[in-house]
């Protein structure tokens, strides 16, 4: 009753005052995405049934969805665009293709550094991005921060994926962030120098890469580890079983893990605007949350909504309070910077 109080009592900047009823009235909300989980679509038909109002669905690539809500213009349908990584959506807010909103509901659940300051776009769960290692060999001495990867002790250990790869230029703009350019090029380039391999594949074979004997460390979001720990494979989860996890820069003082978010925002063009900000607003419900966080091995954005019993087992950690939209205005520059730095 009182989520419901709420609703019917937000306002909406340029659109009437709604309510569930009224959205059911044969709406339907366009969707274009660029998450490709299943969990995903019990998200959508669960809103459906609370509001009735049919999700249209339209999958692709984060920036060729961007770039088709660019092209499409006034005429595109898209009232709501949702992706992973925060470079991703500050690209879309630097497109135009994003409106603010303002919302109690999102403003109160979901923490400010996880949502933009303008409100175009909104956390809905978070990743976090941090340092694994052989299980059977140890937790290494002298390795507690992202900063220490650049450590010659760990020569020739570091497996990881290119610096093109979105995560990793979200991780090396929070590093920038933090310790400004020229510090996160010497970063760079002492991780460089400890890589095992050239930069290659996705998180899942970093993992496949410490069991093999290739690298002893490995760069990696938590959801593949905690997907891989609980797949149909059962080589899979061995390997999974191998793999210890370290939270970095938890010292007193500290800034806390990387976090990545998916998220999701308004489309400026929205023809179902009120629709486009109810969805959202039910990203972050009691039963949303759940279902990323334990349908998918995602950490929740709301403070007490569950998480994977998996995910749990890694540990409680801080997290670095930057504002995912800084890490993502800072990609191009991180890019930049590792790309110097020989990060292929």
């Amino acid at each position: 009753m009182r989520r419901r109080h709420l609703l019917s009592m937000l306002p909406v900047l340029g659109l009437a005052v709604f309510s569930p009823a009224v959205l059911a009235q044969g709406q339907e909300l366009n969707l274009y995405s660029s998450r490709h989980y299943d969990t995903d679509r019990e998200l959508y038909d669960a809103f459906t049934r609370e509001t009735g109002i049919r999700v249209r669905l339209i999958e692709g690539d984060a920036d060729q969805l961007i770039q088709r809500i660019r092209t499409e213009g006034a005429n595109s349908p898209a009232d709501v665009l949702i992706t992973v990584d925060a470079a991703r959506l500050a690209r879309a807010k630097e497109a135009g293709i994003l409106q603010p909103t303002r919302s109690e509901v999102l403003e109160s659940r979901i923490p400010a550094n996880l949502r933009d300051p303008e409100g175009h776009w909104f956390g809905v769960s978070k990743r976090a991005r941090v340092i694994m290692y052989d299980r059977q060999a140890g937790r290494p001495e002298g390795l507690n921060r992202f900063e220490d990867l650049a450590d010659p002790r760990f020569r020739g250990q570091i497996c990881i994926r290119s610096s093109s790869n979105p995560y990793n230029t979200s991780l090396t703009g929070s590093v920038l962030a933090a310790n400004g350019p020229e510090a996160t090029e010497a970063w760079a380039r002492g991780l460089v120098a400890n890589m095992a391999r050239p930069p290659q594949g996705g998180d899942r074979d970093q993992f496949r890469a410490i069991p093999s004997g290739q690298c002893k460390l490995a760069i990696a979001n938590t959801y593949y580890l905690g997907n891989m720990m609980t797949s149909a494979r059962a080589e899979d989860r061995a390997i999974a079983e191998r793999i210890g996890v370290i939270f970095p820069n938890q010292g007193e003082g500290d800034r806390g893990a990387h976090v990545n978010i998916s998220g999701a925002g308004v489309v400026r063009t929205a023809p179902n605007a009120a629709a486009a900000r109810r969805f959202i607003e039910y990203l972050t419900s009691p039963r949303a949350q759940e279902i990323f966080a334990v349908g998918n091995m995602e950490y929740p954005v709301v403070a007490d909504a569950p998480v994977h019993p998996v995910l749990a087992a890694f540990g409680e950690f801080r997290e670095d309070r930057l504002n995912a939209g800084t890490y993502g205005a800072n990609a191009a520059e991180a890019l930049r910077i590792m790309q110097r730095a020989g990060w292929r």
